[in-house]
């Protein structure tokens, strides 16, 4: 086997002013779909106000049904940098295909490859050979090896800047959506020296579990959580069962100001 890239030293990711995997876990939060400009917008300068590291949002989004929300695209993607550079937040969002790397990478901050896309491994090339920092999900299937080697991938490129991201696996239990894995997302920052954030939003699918799974997981040593908001989650067009208003985010946020 060729020699791994990734040794298990600890690595610091920075991103504008912020570090990532250093002694501040990172809050990132946003909509889970950029439905419209005013509604990214809104989101933007709410969560700048109350406390907001990195701004998330979809603009391509995949979907177990064909006939649900797909994204707004390159035009949602106008509306998210727009509204980013308003309040000076950096910008993750999902990126699906090789085709649309290069025309993302000037307004992405952080690419996002989502659990779908952890075996992709000629997107994971690609990724590599950039020079912006990649966010890999952990398939929800996926083994700890399978998903640190999916990071090799990137790495073997020369791009070391990754993020794991721990959004909870398929398990037997069906009262959440997944099954939260912080003990397998402490192997992995241990295996690769990796920052390792986990997303409470997907690993649950209970809007009342995001709190507790956010101090659980920054207890555990962990660097940071990404977490799905709206300002009507019911109203949401994707995900709205487990995204939370910006009052209960402000209330897990403050915790850590």
């Amino acid at each position: 086997m060729d020699k791994l890239k990734l040794t298990g030293k600890k690595k610091i990711i920075k991103v504008r002013d912020l570090e990532i995997g250093g002694e501040k876990p990172i809050f990132i939060a946003g909509p889970c779909s950029i439905e419209s400009e005013e509604h990214i917008i809104d989101e933007a300068n709410n969560l700048k106000k109350i406390g907001v590291d990195i701004l998330r949002g979809g603009v391509f989004k995949p979907r177990t049904s064909p006939y649900d929300f797909q994204g707004l695209g390159y035009e949602g993607l106008e509306y998210f940098k727009k509204a980013a550079d308003n309040v000076n937040l950096p910008i993750i969002t999902e990126v699906l295909s090789e085709d649309d790397i290069e025309k993302m990478i000037d307004y992405v901050d952080i690419f996002q490859v989502g659990s779908r896309n952890m075996y992709n491994y000629s997107l994971l090339k690609k990724l590599g050979k950039t020079n912006k920092p990649v966010l890999l999900k952990r398939g929800f299937s996926a083994t700890i090896k399978e998903w640190t080697m999916a990071a090799e991938y990137i790495a073997m490129g020369g791009n070391e800047d990754i993020i794991l991201c721990e959004r909870g696996i398929r398990a037997f239990n069906d009262y959440t959506r997944n099954t939260l894995d912080l003990a397998g997302a402490l192997v992995a920052k241990n295996l690769t020296g990796l920052p390792v954030i986990v997303d409470p939003s997907h690993g649950t699918g209970r809007r009342e579990l995001i709190g507790p799974m956010t101090d659980a997981a920054i207890a555990c040593g962990l660097d940071g959580v990404i977490i799905e908001t709206h300002r009507n989650p019911d109203t949401a067009l994707s995900d709205g069962e487990q995204t939370i208003t910006y009052s209960d985010y402000e209330k897990i946020r403050g915790k850590y100001l």
